[in-house]
């Protein structure tokens, strides 16, 4: 069964590593300090025996992709759940982005979907090696986080040359969005469809709080199941979503537009699947006195940018945080499955169902 999207956001791991040469190097003695034991993807894939497998592989196979296109190699980004990630020297010694990622269904049509986008509102995919599961891509520069430049309620400051207000970040949002959006679908059978994935969401959260009866308002739960049903199935157009499209995940270039999507986990579906979490993530909504009107002008913006009716937005937001309950429920954090039960509430409120 897939999972819901993770964030594989990528920032810096310390101060760096000197630039290295893997063609003078077999790739099982490259330096240990390129794969690091506190790298977050070498704590996830411990937890499970086919990610312990491919860990041990890991060296061999950034060694191999180095080789393969010529690459001098630096410390990788600290950074993302299932895959290693780092900045490299092309042999012209232009700038790049090696990703070598864990096999798994999310990641099966990254490449397709970069294809299909072309460098338009995403990352430009330089070269794929899918036997090795290695991505060769731009390197956004100067790569500031779109979550990054906008404070949050808290306090949290952004640096003061880059800040946005919430709504700024949302409307830089919105032009990724329509830029992924225009791009021509990949061929049959080369991206999964959001219809077919919701289906089994949907199952899986009534398997889920059945097996499990976790302390959540079952009508709640039965309207987010039924939702991931017939959402997709009302879809007015049908476009290549990011799948993971969270601010963490969308980088400052210096290029046209200014910023462009990393990581996604695409699907063919209905564009409205996308915005849930710009909606909840650039500056907490739930932090406010009155979280149902920030949530109502977040989405109005959003719509008109985008042209997706605001409480189809809002309704998808329902039935994806119903499903992310009931997968913390099941990875044991029923306390945090209940906080976005309650979000989801309030997105239900607001989309008037």
């Amino acid at each position: 069964m897939p999972e819901p999207p993770r964030a594989d956001g990528a920032t810096p791991a310390g101060t760096g590593t000197a630039d290295r040469r893997p063609d003078l190097l077999p790739p099982d003695l490259l330096p240990p300090d390129l794969f690091p034991p506190g790298l977050p993807v070498a704590e996830t894939m411990a937890r499970h025996a086919s990610g312990r497998a491919w860990l041990a592989r890991l060296p061999q196979l950034v060694g191999e992709a180095a080789e393969r296109w010529g690459l001098r190699l630096s410390a990788p980004f600290d950074g993302g759940s299932c895959s290693w990630v780092a900045p490299v020297r092309l042999p012209d010694g232009g700038r790049a982005v090696l990703k070598v990622t864990w096999p798994h269904r999310e990641a099966a049509g990254e490449a397709a979907a970069l294809r299909a986008w072309g460098g338009h509102g995403a990352v430009r995919l330089l070269d794929h090696d899918p036997e090795r599961h290695a991505l060769l891509l731009e390197r956004c520069v100067p790569g500031t986080t779109l979550l990054d430049a906008v404070p949050e309620a808290d306090g949290r400051a952004a640096p003061p040359d880059t800040a946005l207000s919430p709504e700024e970040g949302l409307d830089r949002a919105a032009d990724v969005l329509d830029a992924l959006w225009r791009a021509p679908r990949p061929p049959e059978g080369e991206l999964e469809s959001v219809a077919a994935v919701c289906a089994e969401w949907s199952d899986l959260v009534r398997e889920r709080a059945d097996r499990l009866r976790p302390p959540y308002d079952p009508g709640l739960v039965a309207l987010g199941a039924s939702l991931l049903r017939e959402l997709p199935a009302s879809a007015r157009r049908e476009v290549v979503v990011h799948g993971d499209f969270n601010p963490g995940n969308v980088l400052a270039t210096g290029g046209p537009g200014g910023w462009a999507a990393i990581d996604p986990k695409p699907m063919a579906g209905d564009p409205g699947y996308d915005p849930w979490p710009l909606l909840t993530q650039l500056d907490d909504p739930f932090a406010h006195d009155s979280p149902a009107d920030v949530l109502r002008a977040r989405l109005r913006l959003l719509a008109d940018r985008l042209g997706e009716p605001a409480e189809r937005i809002a309704a998808w937001g329902v039935a994806r945080s119903v499903e992310s309950a009931l997968w913390a429920a099941a990875h044991d954090d029923v306390a945090g499955g209940a906080e976005e039960l309650a979000e989801a509430r309030v997105l239900a409120e607001v989309a008037g169902l």
